[in-house]
């Protein structure tokens, strides 16, 4: 078939759930022998484009700037928005399916609006659904009731829709949809490689994401501090960067921190998969997630995760106490750092204990038993058009 993937980043240019999502399905689609496409922007120098075995990248717009102090710009993603419809008007007839990520709305809008040019098969991936009462606070009461009602209008969009977390499934019923809703049982890709005790230092916890404000790095660091009150060899390292970076340094110098503090920056993919190897536990004061991907890579390398309660952290939904991690009450200092000694704490019994969730839950996490599904969606669209007359 021929499948035509669509979101504004690509992993590993940036760091982020969802294009590590589709550059793995991009990949798989291509060793199975489909014809794939991945449209971004060109999150690369021109000197050193991407490369993905088998799939065509087009990066269609310069990025600019996709974050501001607080929240994601509107420029950068409406510019993708209408190069994406430029694309389809142009090419839409050369896709059987349009595989698109549901945010930042503009692409998925666009391919609404021309896919009777095609005609394709709209499938997207809802990673997140905000309700109206978190838009307005992410946004303001304007803007996020504009950026609600925009949601409203992609949920009506005619799609097949995937989504990896029963939170946001739920959610996305409730926004209207009445369409087929499959949740993707996983999204990891990488290799199982429990690491031996003596690799790991018991000291270190790691950070990998991005550095934007519903991450709160700043409050991670905060919480690494008072854990240290405790236990004064304690390191962190930070991988990543955003627009968050000047406030986490800010946050590091503030507290004296420089000496057991690594901000390591945006990272090769293979250094960041050692850091989470080695590690006594992965940390995140993360208030949003729409799946928590980095919570599985880390399991996989029998390494527990501390992440934070919420009702719009869908990674509560991958972490167990006591079993393959923590889950803090809060991002406030002392309910964040307890959690963090607690892991350490358990040593090599907590990692054992996560090595085997791992084990126990691959079938779920693994990105095959997705793929299959989201194929299996593809062959059946492709065939339902057949046994339609054209154009309909």
């Amino acid at each position: 078939m021929r499948v035509c993937l669509v979101y504004d980043h690509l992993f590993p240019q940036t760091i982020g759930g969802t294009e590590r999502w589709l550059r793995d399905l991009g990949l798989r689609l291509s060793e199975l022998g489909h014809d794939v496409t991945y449209l971004t922007m060109r999150h690369w120098d021109s000197a050193a484009p991407p490369s993905l075995p088998g799939v065509r990248i087009l990066g269609l717009t310069r990025p600019g700037s996709i974050y501001g102090r607080d929240r994601r710009t509107v420029g950068a993603p409406l510019r993708f928005g209408i190069a994406v419809a430029r694309h389809l008007f142009r090419h839409g007839g050369d896709y059987d399916v349009v595989h698109t990520a549901a945010f930042p709305y503009f692409p998925l809008l666009a391919a609404g609006a021309l896919r009777r040019r095609g005609p394709y098969r709209i499938v997207v991936d809802w990673h997140e659904v905000w309700t109206r009462g978190y838009w307005r606070r992410y946004a303001g009461a304007v803007r996020g009731t504009i950026g609600w009602l925009v949601q409203r209008k992609c949920v009506a969009v005619p799609q097949r829709a995937f989504c990896v977390s029963q939170l946001h499934a739920r959610r996305l019923v409730a926004e209207g949809y009445r369409g087929e809703l499959t949740v993707l049982p996983g999204e990891y890709a990488g290799p199982t490689e429990f690491s031996p005790s003596e690799q790991v230092d018991s000291s270190l916890v790691v950070y990998a994401g991005r550095h934007v404000k519903e991450k709160r790095v700043p409050a991670l660091v905060r919480a690494f501090a008072r854990a240290r009150d405790s236990r004064p060899g304690l390191r962190l390292e930070l991988y990543g960067d955003g627009p968050e970076t000047g406030s986490v340094e800010n946050a590091v110098r503030d507290l004296d921190l420089q000496q057991s503090v690594r901000i390591a920056g945006h990272r090769p993919e293979d250094e960041v998969a050692d850091a989470l190897a080695r590690a006594g536990c992965l940390a995140t004061a993360s208030e949003r997630e729409g799946y928590g991907l980095v919570v599985v890579e880390a399991a996989a390398r029998g390494t527990p995760s501390v992440i934070v309660a919420g009702p719009e952290n869908a990674a509560t939904e991958l972490v167990t106490d006591g079993v393959n991690g923590a889950i803090a009450a809060s991002a406030e200092p002392d309910d964040l750092a307890d959690a963090i000694l607690q892991v350490l704490e358990a040593g090599s019994t907590l990692r054992t204990s996560t090595a085997r969730w791992f084990e126990e839950n691959a079938p779920r996490l693994r990105l095959e038993e997705s793929l299959k599904l989201v194929v299996r969606e593809y062959e059946g669209a492709k065939a339902e058009d057949a046994l339609q007359p054209h154009g309909v």
